[in-house]
C-alpha cells in the first residue's frame, strides 16, 4: 500500500485506486451507480446503521461513505454535518484499498493523512476506522466508518461489529437493487426470502452479540447507552420479517386460500400490538367493536391492517387513531382514521412505493405501505386513501363478507 501523502487532485488518487484494487475504475463506478443510491434522501434504515456504529465504537462521528468519481458522498452521517467532501480529503478512498478494515489510531502519525484538510483543519480528525462496502463480485464502493477527534484504538469486538454493519449496509443496497431490477419477474420472491431469512439477519445477530459482549465490559452508565443500539437492531429485525411476508406473497400466480372468520379475531391482536407505542406518544388508540364476519386470509390481513395502523401511529403526533368497520351490501369496509400530519397530492401518489417515508428520520425501512399495497393486491382487497396535509388521513380496505 502506498505511503504517499494525498494531495489535491482526484485523478491521481483514482489512478492509484484502480491500480491497487486491480479493477478498472470505471467498472467500480458503474457498479456504484447501478445501486441508484447516490444523492438520495436520508433513510432511517441507514441512519440506524451509523447510530449503531457510533454507539458501539463510542465515537462522535460515524458515516456510510460512498467513493464517487471526484467526491465521497455520505448516505448517512452522524457528527460531521456534511453530505459530501472532495475525494482529495477522503480517508475512505484509502480504506477501499484494504482487504477489509482500515484502522488509523492517529492520523498525525500516518504520512498519508497528516496533510489531509480534515486533519489539518476542522474538524481535526485524529482517529479513523472503516470497514469496506463490497459488491458480491468484490468491487469496493465505500465504507462504514467511525471517526474521533482524539487518537485511540479499536477493540476487537468493535471491529467485528463494524464489519457486520458494513455487511448489513451492503445487504440494504443489494435489496434495493434487486427490487428495482426484478419487479417484472417472479424470481425475486425467492431471492427476497433468502435475503430476509439469512443474508441480512446474520449481520444483525453478529452486531447484537457484539453489543451484549461490549455491555458486559463497560460501566453501567456507559452500557446503558447501548440500549438504543439494541432497539435499533430490533427494529431492523422486525422489518426483515415484514419483507419475508411480502416476498412470500408478491408475484404469486394463484391467490391464497381465503376462509370465513370473525373480523374481531384479527382486529383484536392488531390493536393490542400498537397500544403501547400509541400510549407512549400520548395518543388515543380506539377500536370499534364488531361482530361482522369476512372472507380473507387472516395472517395476511393482519399484516395489511397492522402496517396501516402502525403507519397511522407513526405519523400522528397528537390526537387519536381509530380503526373500525361498517357493512356496505355484501362488502365490509375497514377504515383507519388518524389526526396526523396528512399528505399532499404528490406524497399520496408516491405513498405505496418501496423505501418512501414522509419523515426520513422515522424508524423502519419505508416498506410498510409498499407491503400493504402488495398484500391488498394479492388478496384482491381494494385499498383507498384520502388525506390532506395537516388534516390527517383515512385508509379504507374493502373486504368481502363471509358467505
Amino acid at each position: 500500500m502506498t505511503t504517499e501523502v494525498v494531495v489535491p487532485g482526484s485523478s491521481e488518487l483514482l489512478q492509484r485506486l484502480a491500480a491497487a484494487t486491480g479493477h478498472a475504475e470505471q467498472l467500480r463506478l458503474d457498479a456504484l451507480r447501478g445501486y441508484g443510491i447516490l444523492d438520495t434522501p436520508r433513510e432511517a434504515a441507514f441512519d440506524d446503521i451509523t447510530l449503531l456504529a457510533a454507539r458501539i465504537c463510542q465515537t462522535p462521528i460515524a458515516l456510510i461513505s460512498l467513493v464517487d468519481r471526484d467526491r465521497q458522498w455520505f448516505k448517512s452521517e452522524i457528527g460531521l454535518g456534511l453530505r459530501e467532501t472532495p475525494l482529495s480529503s477522503s480517508i475512505c478512498a484509502h480504506a477501499i484499498l484494504q482487504q477489509e478494515l482500515l484502522v488509523v489510531p492517529d492520523t498525525l502519525d500516518d504520512p498519508r493523512f497528516r496533510s489531509n484538510p480534515l486533519v489539518e483543519g476542522e474538524p481535526h480528525l485524529r482517529f479513523y476506522a472503516g470497514a469496506q462496502l463490497k459488491t458480491p463480485d468484490g468491487l469496493p464502493l465505500g465504507t462504514v466508518c467511525v471517526l474521533d477527534l482524539k487518537p485511540r484504538q479499536l477493540q476487537p469486538e468493535q471491529a467485528e461489529a463494524l464489519r457486520a454493519l458494513a455487511r448489513q449496509t451492503m445487504g440494504q443496497l443489494e435489496l434495493r437493487r434487486m427490487l428495482a431490477q426484478a419487479r417484472a419477474s417472479n424470481r425475486y420472491r425467492s431471492r427476497l426470502m433468502a435475503i430476509a431469512g439469512h443474508d441480512l439477519k446474520t449481520p444483525v445477530r453478529t452486531a447484537s452479540y457484539a453489543i451484549r459482549k461490549l455491555q458486559k465490559q463497560l460501566p453501567p452508565t456507559q452500557a446503558a447507552m447501548l440500549t438504543t443500539a439494541s432497539e435499533a437492531l430490533a427494529r431492523i429485525d422486525r422489518e426483515f420479517t415484514q419483507l419475508a411476508v411480502m416476498a412470500g406473497t408478491e408475484g404469486q400466480i394463484d391467490a391464497p386460500d381465503l376462509i370465513d372468520f370473525e373480523l374481531a379475531d384479527v382486529l383484536g391482536p392488531v390493536l393490542a400490538n400498537w397500544r403501547q407505542p400509541a400510549a407512549a406518544k400520548g395518543l388515543q388508540l380506539r377500536g370499534v367493536p364488531t361482530k361482522l364476519r369476512v372472507r380473507s386470509h387472516p395472517a395476511l390481513l393482519a399484516t395489511l391492517l397492522g402496517n396501516l395502523l402502525g403507519n397511522a401511529v407513526k405519523y400522528t403526533e397528537r390526537g387519536s387513531v381509530l380503526i373500525g368497520c361498517r357493512r356496505r351490501g355484501d362488502r365490509v369496509l375497514v377504515e383507519i382514521i388518524d389526526t396526523g400530519m396528512g399528505m399532499d397530492d404528490v406524497q399520496s401518489g408516491e405513498l405505496f412505493h418501496a423505501f418512501r417515508q414522509l419523515n426520513p428520520h422515522s424508524e423502519g425501512l419505508g416498506l410498510g405501505l409498499w407491503i400493504v399495497r402488495g398484500v391488498a393486491d394479492t388478496l384482491g382487497h381494494p385499498l383507498q386513501v384520502r388525506s390532506a396535509r395537516g388534516h390527517g388521513s383515512r385508509f379504507t380496505v374493502e373486504l368481502p363478507r363471509a358467505r
